[in-house]
């Protein structure tokens, strides 16, 4: 089979009200895998490198056009203002941008599992065999309810047959129309001008202009797509949560074959768009969302959440959540960590448990072990950051930036009012509040000296536990 030329157009039908989804949100932008399901249409329909896009809005149609504005720039919102089937839905893209000349492809925003490479093989089908309308069509288990495809003797289309019109034999066809067509534009336009909405509903039907363009003689013709479950809309939340499944099948498929090892798919997410080296592991319970990168030999889970984020070469991620953070080669984070935007790990460096860092620069072979946060600050290399400390960054108006050099060490419950400087090599105190420069080399003490009140709990908790036992221990001495 030839390649297929590039279309005039792709137009995607998303104006339906789609009550059964029960939701505010307009149907087609219900999310699965990092994209909407208008999002991944799109998608598969610029893999055609059409000369437009177009999309046919109508319900909650402020919302699609926002979410196109922001996600789909290149492509041209048409306004459908009262649902009346799908070929008004056509004629009206039609009217609002004009007359294409060449092959205009029409499909369903509603549909998230369709491939481009389907849709690339309908269009190479629809021109090699000089058909004036091509249906794409697919041969479901079960096709109680769906339009049946008539054949002739040379698998050309005869007829479009409605489940509760088909005689028993038709009903015995189980290739179904998926409700995707390409068309020849001009031959298009025309017929569509002649559908009528003499039927049940009073709409005008895109399977009209199958008929009417064989009426005139033309030839009407098939794609068989090989999935069926890829032409499978969604229409409730049912079908959304099982078509979420079934891409993220794909997506792991995918990802599984170029070299990634994926411990357990069934608890394994990952969205469209995320994108993994050779050797990288993900395991158990493990969701990666956005921009997500794993370079080779990163591994990452059990149980972590990573959006936007980028992990480095051997760096290993456990029990995680980062969002917007870069961690660098063999660096090391968690368990029980949240790395926020702005977060950039060195090499080697280690965020460990119960630490929490928001647009923190982190040096080569720093460490930060636990119970800690870091919030707008720079740490050099090879430091040690002491456990329980606090990086004080907001004075409640703006927010500061604290520096801490390379080779230092800070004692356990420090806190580091910003802006404020530590110099390489330099020392804190445990317990210390720092809010003045400490120089390198120096040791940093900010804490009050120690006092001990002798005899205090016998005379003021006398008959306690304690007040017992310190007079056991006092005797003791004696």
């Amino acid at each position: 089979m030839s390649a297929a030329s590039r279309p005039a157009a792709v137009i995607v039908l998303a104006a339906g009200e789609g009550t059964r989804m029960k939701s505010r949100t307009s149907k087609v932008l219900h999310e699965l895998c990092g994209r909407s399901m208008l999002g991944h249409v799109l998608a598969a329909a610029r893999e055609l490198e059409p000369e437009r896009l177009v999309v046919v809005v109508g319900h909650r149609r402020e919302q699609v056009v926002e979410h196109l504005a922001e996600h789909a720039p290149d492509a041209q919102a048409a306004v459908q203002e009262r649902q009346g089937g799908t070929g008004h839905a056509v004629r009206m893209a039609l009217e609002q941008t004009g007359a294409l000349t060449g092959t205009v492809v029409v499909t369903n925003g509603d549909h998230p599992l369709l491939r481009g490479e389907t849709l690339s093989a309908l269009v190479r089908a629809h021109e090699d065999e000089g058909n004036a309308a091509t249906v794409l069509t697919t041969e479901i288990p079960d096709a109680t309810g769906y339009g049946r495809i008539v054949r002739a003797t040379d698998g050309s289309v005869t007829a479009i047959v409605e489940h509760k019109d088909a005689d028993e034999a038709q009903r015995a066809i189980n290739e179904i129309n998926v409700g995707m067509y390409a068309f020849d534009g001009a031959l298009l336009e025309d017929a569509l001008k002649r559908v009528t909405t003499d039927n049940a509903k009073g709409e005008e039907y895109l399977t009209d202009v199958v008929a009417i363009l064989r009426g005139d003689g033309h030839r009407a013709g098939a794609h068989l797509a090989a999935d069926w479950v890829e032409t499978q809309g969604v229409n409730d939340k049912v079908q959304l949560a099982q078509a979420r499944r079934q891409l993220n099948d794909r997506i792991l498929e995918a990802h599984m074959r170029a070299g990634v090892t994926i411990i357990d798919p069934a608890t394994t997410w990952i969205d469209v768009t995320v994108t993994a080296g050779s050797d990288a592991e993900v395991h158990p319970g493990t969701q990666l969302h956005g921009s997500t990168h794993l370079d080779e030999g990163a591994q990452v889970g059990p149980n972590c959440t990573l959006t936007d984020t980028r992990v480095g070469e051997g760096a290993r991620v456990v029990n995680a959540v980062c969002d917007g953070a870069v961690i660098g080669p063999e660096a090391m984070v968690g368990p029980y960590a949240y790395l926020r935007p702005g977060t950039v790990l060195a090499r080697r460096a280690k965020i460990g448990t119960y630490v929490e860092t928001k647009n923190a620069e982190i040096g080569e072979g720093t460490k930060v072990p636990h119970l800690t946060y870091v919030g707008d600050a720079e740490i050099g290399e090879h430091s040690n950051i002491g456990a329980s400390s606090v990086f004080v960054n907001y004075d409640g108006v703006q927010k500061h930036r604290s520096v801490i050099g390379s080779y230092v060490k800070t004692g356990s419950d420090n806190m580091f009012v910003a802006p404020v400087t530590v110099g390489d090599g330099a020392y804190t105190a445990a317990g210390s509040v720092i809010v003045q420069d400490v120089p390198a080399g120096a040791m940093g003490v900010a804490r009050a000296r120690q006092r001990n009140i002798e005899g205090w709990v016998e005379r003021k908790r006398p008959g306690t536990p304690a007040a017992e036992a310190a007079r056991r221990a006092q005797e003791a001495e004696q």
